[in-house]
């Protein structure tokens, strides 16, 4: 569509342009290696502006961008969790834990946490006493987990614990551990701390960056924020002993500092991994970013190039599960650690 305006032709479009079908974009994509997602939103309106120069202005992410297989793969994931979490349904013999301002509920793989969010609010709306004048309920999520990820999750039954929980969570004094199923070569280490740097651009995909970038700018005007993830080995190809989740004593020998692309062997022999991870931030998809960066990517995730068939068997989601939350209670100053039961993934991966 065009328009003649003070002698000024303008052109517009009915929808957005695909950076794809601009052939000089395009090349440059090729060219500076994914640079498309450093790039600023007024460079890619004009391609004449698309240099090196432009592009060294903002950081360069350190893992790959998306696999082109996962946009077919997360889209029918999609369409199958809108299924299974529109019939989804829990009731109090669900509930790990549960008292007059917080309930502790065990999240299944492929369901929405809104899904489960709604049917604990109607599990508590069922039971209140219909000749009673009760409050209204005054319910929040106090944390949330991705789609397939399994484990805890926290539901607050007043604004107060809400807010005291967000802040407990914010700065650092809830500690968290997930067990994630991953396949790649047999790590060198036992225990092993990373950090980097965590950041997207605009529509763009989440991505590690150094973590020297932290505090720096992204195309969109988002930032670089850091973030942190510890790990335990637990099992290799079913050998090994389980270890409950205990305080993890960093040694500062055994942390990686991220500041240039992993070197991953993908010629050796793969193993199924086992691994416990403790997040100190709370960064969007970070302990599968931080797999992925280790060349451990987790089984079915294949956002961050996790394998989806594995030994003759298709996995629908990806194989990770929030396995503990400590904290102090945000009423009585009790200490609290809930403890959600392992999939069948993880039992059987010890027993192989």
């Amino acid at each position: 569509m065009r328009s003649t305006c003070l002698g000024r032709t303008f052109f517009f479009f009915p929808i957005p342009l695909n950076l794809t079908t601009i052939v000089p974009v395009r090349k440059t994509l090729i060219k500076y290696n994914c640079c498309y997602s450093t790039m600023s939103d007024s460079d890619h309106s004009d391609p004449s502006k698309l240099t090196s120069q432009n592009v060294q202005n903002y950081p360069m992410p350190l893992s790959p961008p998306l696999p082109l297989i996962s946009k077919d793969l997360e889209l029918s994931r999609a369409m199958s969790a809108s299924s299974k979490s529109s019939l989804y349904s829990t009731s109090r013999r669900d509930f790990i834990y549960e008292d007059e301002w917080l309930i502790a509920v065990n999240k299944p793989q492929g369901v929405y946490c809104e899904s489960v969010f709604e049917s604990v609010r109607k599990v508590l709306s069922e039971s209140i006493d219909p000749g009673i004048e009760a409050s209204p309920l005054e319910l929040h999520l106090a944390n949330r987990l991705d789609r397939d990820t399994s484990g805890l999750m926290l539901i607050t039954k007043s604004h107060k614990v809400a807010a005291k929980l967000v802040k407990a969570f914010t700065t650092h004094t809830v500690t968290k551990t997930y067990i994630a199923l991953c396949i790649g070569s047999v790590p060198k280490w036992e225990k092993i701390t990373i950090r980097s740097g965590h950041g997207r651009s605009k529509f763009g995909a989440w991505r590690v960056y150094a973590a020297s970038d932290v505090g720096r700018k992204l195309p969109g005007g988002s930032v670089v924020r850091d973030m942190e993830t510890s790990f335990e080995l637990l099992s290799v190809s079913g050998q090994g002993i389980f270890k409950e989740p205990s305080i993890f004593e960093q040694d500062e020998s055994k942390v990686i500092i991220v500041e240039e692309r992993a070197l991953i062997n993908t010629e050796g022999k793969r193993d199924e991994i086992l691994v416990r991870a403790s997040p100190k931030s709370g960064r969007s998809h970070q302990i599968r970013l931080h797999c992925q960066y280790l060349g451990i990517s987790i089984r079915g995730d294949v956002k961050y190039e996790g394998l989806h068939e594995w030994r003759g068997r298709t996995y629908d989601g990806h194989e990770l599960h929030a396995e503990s939350l400590s904290f102090e209670h945000p009423i009585t100053g009790h200490p609290l650690v809930f403890k959600a039961p392992l999939p069948s993934w993880a039992t059987e991966a010890w027993h192989q």
